[in-house]
C-alpha cells in the first residue's frame, strides 16, 4: 500500500513542521494569508474524490434504516446500516462527516459500511445542521443528542465506536468531554478514531472558514477539544483513541493532531498518533472503504480484535 504507520502514543512523537511557535491557547493575530493557506485542505491535496457513489452502493447492498430522526431539525437524522446478524447484540461504528461544518452530509457517509458489516459491525452515518443554519454550540449538542438517542432506541448495541473526519473529528473529540448527566443515559463509547481533525478552533477565527460559522472567541474556546480535555477516570483510561493525520495534510493540521494527542496523553488517556504516509486530507478517509487499508486494519484490530473498552 506504500503507507507507513508510526504508533506514537506510548513513548515519543516525531517532529511535526510548525508554521510558528504558538501555545494552543494563545490568540492568533498575525499571518492571515498563511492561515488561509494552512486551513485550506484542498490546497494541500493532490486530488479530491467524492464518497457519494460508495455510500449509494452500501445502501443498495445492506439492510438499512435511512433518515431516522433523532430530533426535529431537517438534518437531525441518522442512516443506519445493519449487519446480517443484527438479531444479536452488535457493536456500532458511528461516522461523523467533515466539510468544515458547512457542507457534506450523512448521505455521503456510508462508504465504509460494506467492510464493517462483513465483520458484524453496524454503521451509523450521522447528520447535523451545518452552517450557516447550524452554529457551533448547536452542532456539538446535536452529536451528543444523537448518541443518547441511539442508546435509548437500540438496546442491542454492544459498544459505540466513534469516527470523525476533519470537522467530524472535532465533533467526535467534543463527545469525549461530554457530561452525560443531562442526557439521562451514558453511551458505552469504547473507542474513537479522529482523522485529520481540528482540535483548536481559535486559528479559524482568522480565516474564511469563520465567514459562515461566525464564531466569537468565546464560542471557539468553549468548543475547542484541546481546551476541554477531561482527566481520564479509570473507565476512560482503558479506552484507545486513535488520532490519525495524513502526510500531505498541512503543517497546521499536523500540529493540531500532535498537540491534541499529547494533551489527551497528559490527562491519562490511552492514545496513539498515526502518521499515514502517501495520503492527503481527503483520501485518508476515503480509503476506509478498503479492507486492506492500514487505517481500516488499525482500528479494527485495536477495537474489535483486542476488545478495547472505555
Amino acid at each position: 500500500m506504500g503507507l507507513e504507520v508510526r504508533g506514537l502514543g506510548r513513548d515519543e512523537a516525531p517532529p511535526v513542521p510548525r508554521v510558528r511557535p504558538r501555545s494552543p491557547c494563545s490568540p492568533v493575530s498575525v499571518f492571515p494569508q498563511e492561515l488561509e493557506l494552512q486551513y485550506s485542505p484542498s490546497r494541500w491535496s493532490r486530488r479530491m474524490d467524492s464518497e457519494t457513489s460508495s455510500a449509494r452502493r452500501a445502501q443498495a447492498a445492506a439492510r438499512t434504516s435511512l433518515h431516522v430522526p433523532y430530533g426535529d431539525g431537517d438534518r437531525e437524522k441518522l442512516d443506519i446500516y445493519f449487519p446480517a446478524s443484527s438479531s444479536e447484540a452488535f457493536p456500532v461504528f458511528v461516522y461523523i462527516h467533515g466539510g468544515y461544518w458547512q457542507c457534506l452530509s450523512k448521505d455521503e457517509s456510508g462508504f465504509a459500511a460494506p467492510v464493517l458489516l462483513s465483520q458484524g459491525i453496524a454503521v451509523v452515518a450521522m447528520g447535523y445542521d451545518i452552517a450557516p443554519k447550524g452554529h457551533m454550540d448547536a452542532m456539538v449538542l446535536q452529536v451528543r443528542r444523537s448518541l443518547a438517542f441511539l442508546v435509548k432506541q437500540y438496546h442491542r448495541i454492544r459498544g459505540i465506536y466513534l469516527c470523525g473526519h476533519s470537522a467530524g473529528a472535532h465533533l467526535a473529540a467534543m463527545v469525549l468531554s461530554t457530561d452525560w448527566t443531562e442526557f439521562g443515559v451514558v453511551p458505552d463509547i469504547r473507542g474513537a478514531v479522529l482523522v485529520s481533525g481540528v482540535y483548536d478552533l481559535e486559528p479559524l477565527l482568522h480565516t474564511y472558514v469563520n465567514d459562515a460559522l461566525n464564531m466569537s472567541l468565546e464560542v471557539a474556546q468553549r468548543n475547542s477539544p484541546i481546551l476541554c480535555v477531561t482527566q481520564a477516570v479509570s473507565v476512560a483510561a482503558s479506552c484507545e483513541v486513535l488520532v490519525a493525520v495524513a502526510q500531505h495534510d498541512s503543517p497546521e493540521f499536523r500540529r493540531q493532531s500532535q498537540e491534541y494527542s499529547q494533551a489527551l496523553r497528559s490527562a491519562g488517556w490511552s492514545v496513539s498518533l498515526l502518521d499515514l504516509a502517501s495520503v492527503d486530507h481527503f483520501d485518508i478517509i476515503e480509503k476506509l472503504s478498503e479492507e486492506t487499508y492500514v487505517l481500516t486494519q488499525s482500528f479494527t484490530e485495536t477495537f474489535f480484535t483486542r476488545g478495547a473498552t472505555c
